[in-house]
């Protein structure tokens, strides 16, 4: 797992001009009427939205992030799918909590994303925060995509929407680490996770995307 030291963008990067886009999302997935919380591009087989619009995807645009086609997933397609729940112990107030949502690897199964041992994941969070995580270690760790804490829907503001994490305490080399160093490639208020792989290869554009 590695990562790019979490902080905050000012205004003129992704700050208060850009998080209420988050909120207000252009391309909700097909057939729904809710906001995308999240959108998955990159080496992805199926998608169900056209490529990055210059105008309209502006937090993704200031990220530099570009793609083709992505699928969108808002907070009904994730809960719909299989969830899982772990329990860590939180560096922010060491103690244990709750957390559900769909296993990473299930997410990419949904965007008919195929794993190899190569395949990487890069998550972006809202902040300008970006970490890079491993098919491998995202299956060995269970690596899930929350959507609630304690048994209610993570918050913008808070630790969410969504919060791409795993159990530290049930695996005894992160268990090892101190509490803050566990979560370094655990973006809190991830939205956007680019599938690549180790060689650097991107995908074809696709002129039939979406």
């Amino acid at each position: 797992m590695t990562n790019h030291r979490r902080h905050f963008l000012g205004a003129a990067a992704v700050g208060a001009a850009t998080l209420p886009s988050l909120g207000l999302a252009q391309h909700a997935p097909s057939g729904s009427r809710s906001s995308t919380l999240l959108t998955v591009g990159g080496l992805i087989g199926s998608g169900n939205r056209g490529a990055l619009d210059p105008a309209m995807d502006r937090m993704l645009v200031r990220q530099n992030i570009s793609f083709a086609k992505a699928r969108a997933f808002d907070f009904a397609s994730l809960v719909a799918l299989p969830s899982a729940t772990i329990q860590p112990t939180l560096e922010y107030d060491s103690k244990p909590h709750t957390l559900k949502g769909p296993l990473l690897t299930d997410v990419m199964k949904a965007c008919a994303v195929t794993i190899t041992p190569q395949t990487l994941f890069k998550l972006y969070a809202v902040d300008g925060y970006t970490a890079q995580l491993s098919a491998a270690d995202a299956t060995h760790y269970r690596v899930i995509v929350a959507t609630h804490l304690d048994g209610r829907p993570l918050a913008l503001g808070g630790l969410g929407p969504l919060w791409v994490v795993y159990d530290a305490d049930r695996f005894a080399d992160t268990a090892a680490k101190p509490l803050s160093a566990r979560f370094a490639s655990s973006p809190w208020a991830t939205y956007y996770i680019d599938v690549t792989d180790s060689c650097g290869c991107t995908p074809e554009p696709d002129k039939k995307a979406g």
